[in-house]
């Protein structure tokens, strides 16, 4: 009897607990409301004083329908909330499950998941592209100086590849494959994957790349992409929001809008090039990611890779500005002090996420709008009100 009540004591505990991380504290909600009124750009025109901007203010300022914050302190969730609507026309109001589009933030997720099969054994990431591709071969010319180009070099924009980045297709239309998308051919609406200079001496853009990883991962492991990613990703991390499909008449999913305002038609874009920006997904699945990057790299947690595999994502391989590009990630220059990174926009979304290499904390924004500056404001309010390391350091212009 003494054992039973023991148990339900424990039970008990456990979902007092869990109830209170759901609802949080007065200090907690000082700093939200301190978050929601602390917006600045990072350079200040016209002015010697930092602005405190509201959130719902910016908003409307900017036409942004739709915004869903996840902060992270001491490698946990602090809080998540959303603000706005999902869908204006249909009154459909975001909340902090409504799926947005990661955009470009879905190459973080990829390389992931493709150093899952270099931990495998799978992957040699120094190898040649084409020993691994079978379906589609790269088709190397002068351009590339008889140099072969690695998986390293896909996965940190090193390639020399073009195909900056891709413009989804409306969902009436007819969707490509990837080895369409690769070749540039009909129904793909981007041009082919091919070489603009040797790979492995700078720094391109290339979502191009991405597609072929994306393929690699999909050859290597034997299956669909969005299966293996589930499997090796998503349900490790509990990302039970992330998917690449979605059905507009079933999920709780945001719509995209203009800079202007207006909705994209359709609602939203379809983008077969998963690797490259096709993940929708929330801010706290993508917070959780963050954390468990956060957490393996110090040999806390190894649910997705170990310590040795994430320090190898991590690895710098190319500079680009005053920031470093690693696997998947970017270790962005904040004023003397580096932030892990992947900002992202797609037809009617943009997105931004910056965590601590080794302090624990970070934030993930998304919005359903075409317009950056406030996803970065809200990054810049996080960065204030938590006391970030050189994150905000305001620039004043005349």
């Amino acid at each position: 009897m003494k054992a039973i009540q023991g148990i339900l004591a424990l039970l008990f505990v456990l979902s007092s607990n869990l109830l209170y991380a759901q609802k949080p504290g007065n200090d907690i909600k000082v700093k939200i409301e301190k978050v929601e009124n602390s917006l600045s750009p990072s350079v200040i025109k016209g002015s010697d004083q930092v602005p405190n901007n509201n959130i719902l203010d910016r908003m409307k300022q900017l036409n942004v329908k739709g915004v869903s914050i996840a902060v992270i302190n001491n490698y946990k969730i602090e809080w998540v909330k959303a603000y706005g609507y999902a869908d204006e026309e249909e009154n459909r109001k975001a909340d902090v499950n409504t799926l947005f589009q990661a955009a470009s933030i879905s190459k973080s997720i990829n390389s992931l998941g493709f150093m899952k099969l270099v931990q495998l054994g799978k992957i040699d990431l120094d190898q040649d592209i084409n020993h691994y591709l079978k379906s589609w071969k790269f088709p190397y010319d002068s351009v590339s100086k008889n140099k072969i180009i690695t998986s390293r070099n896909l996965l940190s924009h090193s390639g020399g590849l073009g195909v900056s980045g891709f413009a989804g297709y409306e969902r009436t239309a007819t969707i490509p494959d990837i080895v369409q998308v690769l070749n540039g051919t009909y129904p793909a609406n981007s041009k082919a994957v091919r070489a603009i200079k040797e790979p492995g001496i700078a720094f391109d853009y290339s979502g191009g790349g991405s597609v072929i990883s994306q393929l690699i991962l999909i050859e290597t492991a034997g299956e669909k992409y969005e299966d293996f990613m589930k499997r090796e990703v998503f349900e490790p991390l509990q990302m039970a929001h992330s998917r690449y499909t979605v059905k507009n008449d079933t999920l709780n999913i945001a719509s995209g809008y203009y800079a202007d305002g207006k909705k994209v038609k359709g609602k939203y874009h379809l983008y077969p090039e998963y690797a490259a920006a096709g993940l929708w997904t929330t801010p706290t699945d993508l917070a959780k990611y963050m954390i468990e990057c956060q957490l393996a790299l110090q040999g806390k947690s190894a649910k997705v890779l170990s310590k040795k595999y994430m320090e190898e994502r991590f690895k710098p391989v190319v500079d680009y500005d005053k920031s470093k590009v690693a696997l998947g990630v970017f270790h962005r220059y904040k004023n003397g002090a580096y932030y892990f990174n992947h900002n992202g926009g797609n037809e009617g979304f943009t997105c931004a996420s910056y965590g601590s290499l080794d302090k624990g904390y970070g934030v993930v924004v998304m919005t359903n709008s075409n317009s950056q500056e406030l996803m970065l404001e809200i990054c810049n309010s996080v960065a204030r009100v938590y006391n970030w390391d050189r994150f905000f350091v305001p620039q004043f212009a005349k």
